[in-house]
């Protein structure tokens, strides 16, 4: 398995968040961000927080998925166009509209000018057809933008822990071909 590097959204993932149960099954092959600004997100702390993660990653394997939610998207996002590292993935989940009435207040002063640009890495973006946070046409731009694989899901909202996923087993199919078409193509 490589290395998965865990980014959640504002707050972080709870326990019953698919993100947090494939953490806990994965062990010590993924590792969680940890920045000092889970609950008022400050850009410049969760980029520094994706790039310490991916410290202790790439040290465990020289492949590399970031493995990212929400908010934690545009973290990723803004990582990969600063640092553009090799042997690397990205499974975007639910990214939020930045110019959205449901974006984060919270995160509205320091998540400002976001911007899908090309990433420089093979990736995933994943949504749903009825997120409150992002429509599906805007969602299908960030992956145009971004030059990602899309596939859009029915009914799951904002594909989170109020959605039932569980470990969300479709969710991990998904990352699963991504990581195989990147690191055994």
């Amino acid at each position: 398995m490589v290395a998965c590097v865990i980014i959640p959204g504002i707050g972080g993932s709870d326990g019953r968040h698919w993100q947090s149960l494939w953490e806990e099954r994965w062990g010590p092959s993924a590792v969680r961000i940890a920045p000092a600004s889970w609950n008022r997100p400050d850009l410049t702390d969760w980029v520094a927080a994706v790039q310490s993660a991916y410290e202790i990653a790439s040290r465990r394997d020289d492949q590399v998925v970031l493995v990212a939610h929400s908010l934690g998207c545009w973290a990723a996002a803004r990582w990969l166009d600063r640092v553009r590292p090799a042997g690397v993935a990205a499974f975007l989940v639910a990214p939020p509209d930045p110019r959205g009435p449901g974006f984060p207040r919270e995160a509205a002063s320091t998540f400002v000018d976001l911007a899908a640009r090309p990433l420089p890495c093979p990736g995933l973006m994943v949504a749903s057809d009825d997120d409150p946070y992002c429509d599906p046409a805007t969602s299908a731009s960030f992956a145009y933008r971004w030059q990602t694989q899309e596939h859009l899901v029915g009914g799951h909202g904002h594909i989170n822990s109020d959605s039932g996923l569980g470990d969300w087993p479709a969710g991990l199919e998904l990352l699963q071909h991504l990581s195989a078409a990147t690191y055994h193509p």
